[in-house]
C-alpha cells in the first residue's frame, strides 16, 4: 500500500499550481482608494506577524529544547514568575494593538466611502476645477443598472468612467440588499431598498475591470457581474455618444419590466432616461399610483400635530404623489 510520503510531492505541486492562478488584485489594484486599502491590509498583516512569527518560532523551539529526550535542558518545576518575561509578553502585543488602533482610526476616516476625494493618486492632489462624475446605481434581480444623470443615458451590466476623474456613486436597490464591488476601484458598498449609500472612488489606469455582487441575493447571484471600463476622456465621450445613438429609452414602464427577476442579462444601453427614475426607485414609487416613501414619512411626521398640519398634508399629497425629491414645506 503506498505511503503518505508517496503522495506528498504531487500534492504540493497541485497546491502550487492552484495558488499560481490566484488573482492578487486586492493588493495591486488600479484605483487610488483600492490601493490605499491594499496597503492598509499589508501594514496590518505585517504588524500582526510581528507577534505571530515569534510565537510560532518560540513554540517550536521550546517543544524541541524541552523534549523528554533532552536530559541537558534546565528543569525548574517550581518556577512561576519572571518580571522581564512578563514585560516582553504584555508590552509587545500592547504596542502593536495601539499601533493597529491608531492606524484603523485614521484609515476609517480617510477612506470613508462618503468622503469626497482629496487626491487623484499619490502625489496628485485633486484639481480645483474637476467635477466628480455622478453615477446612480440600482441593484436589480439579478443585474446592475447604471444611470448617468448628467449625460442622460443608462446602461445595464456595463459602466465606464474617465481615468483620473473622481466618481461619485449613489447606490440603492430595487428589492433585496446587495453589495457593489469593483476590486480594482474601491471596497464594496451595500445597496438597500428605500435607502441610498454613496461611494467616492477614482480609477487611475485604463482597462476593463471586473465588477460583481459580493452579497448573496438569490438564484441568479453568481451571474450578477458587470464590466467597468476605465477610459480616456475622449473615449468616454465616444462611449456616451454610442449610447445616445441608440433608440431605446429607459422610461418607468421599461424599468418596471427590467426590474423583473432575470439571470445573466446581456449589456444594454439606453439613449435617454426618465430624469426622475432614480428618485422614484429610491422612494419605491415607480408604478403609477404608488405613494412615494418620502411623502409617506412626511405625512407620518406631521400626523396628529395640528389640524392645520393635517390639512396642509391633505392639500399637498395628491399633487406630490410620485414626484420625489421636490422641496415640500409641510410646516408653513
Amino acid at each position: 500500500m503506498p505511503s503518505l510520503k508517496t503522495f506528498r510531492a504531487p500534492a504540493l505541486l497541485a497546491a502550487t499550481a492552484l495558488l499560481a492562478g490566484c488573482n492578487t488584485v486586492v493588493l495591486s489594484p488600479s484605483g487610488d482608494i483600492a490601493s490605499q486599502q491594499g496597503r492598509l491590509v499589508m501594514i496590518a498583516t505585517g504588524l500582526m506577524l510581528l507577534i505571530i512569527i515569534p510565537v510560532i518560532v518560540l513554540t517550536l523551539l521550546f517543544a524541541w529544547r524541552y523534549r523528554a529526550a533532552n536530559k541537558e535542558a534546565d528543569y525548574q518545576p517550581d518556577w512561576h514568575h519572571s518580571t522581564r518575561l512578563e514585560l516582553v509578553i504584555w508590552s509587545a502585543p500592547l504596542l502593536i494593538i495601539i499601533a493597529l488602533g491608531a492606524l484603523t482610526w485614521i484609515s476609517t476616516h480617510t477612506l470613508d466611502p462618503y468622503r469626497p476625494l482629496d487626491r487623484i493618486a499619490a502625489g496628485k492632489p485633486m484639481p480645483a476645477d474637476v467635477k466628480p462624475l455622478e453615477i446612480q446605481v440600482v441593484s436589480l434581480d439579478w443585474k446592475w443598472l447604471f444611470i448617468y444623470p448628467e449625460q442622460g443615458i443608462a446602461t445595464v451590466n456595463e459602466v465606464a468612467a474617465p481615468v483620473d476623474r473622481p466618481i461619485l456613486f449613489k447606490l440603492t436597490s430595487s428589492t433585496t440588499m446587495n453589495a457593489f464591488y469593483v476590486p480594482d476601484l474601491a471596497g464594496m458598498i451595500y445597496t438597500m431598498p428605500g435607502m441610498q449609500t454613496e461611494l467616492n472612488a477614482v480609477i487611475n489606469k485604463p482597462g476593463v475591470y471586473h465588477g460583481l455582487s459580493s452579497h448573496y441575493s438569490g438564484a441568479g447571484f453568481s451571474g450578477m457581474t458587470f464590466k467597468f471600463h476605465g477610459v480616456s476622456n475622449e473615449d468616454f465621450a465616444k462611449w456616451v455618444a454610442d449610447a445616445k445613438s441608440g433608440s431605446q429609452s429607459l422610461t418607468r414602464a421599461v424599468y418596471n419590466d427590467l426590474a423583473k427577476p432575470s439571470e445573466r442579462n446581456p449589456v444594454q444601453r439606453f439613449a435617454s432616461v426618465d430624469p426622475d427614475l432614480y428618485s422614484r426607485v429610491l422612494n419605491l414609487c415607480t408604478v403609477d399610483g404608488q405613494r412615494c416613501m418620502h411623502q409617506v414619512m412626511a405625512q407620518d411626521a406631521l400626523r396628529g400635530r395640528t389640524k392645520a398640519g393635517e390639512a396642509a398634508v391633505a392639500a399637498l399629497m395628491p399633487q406630490q404623489i410620485c414626484t420625489p425629491n421636490q422641496p415640500v414645506d409641510l410646516l408653513n
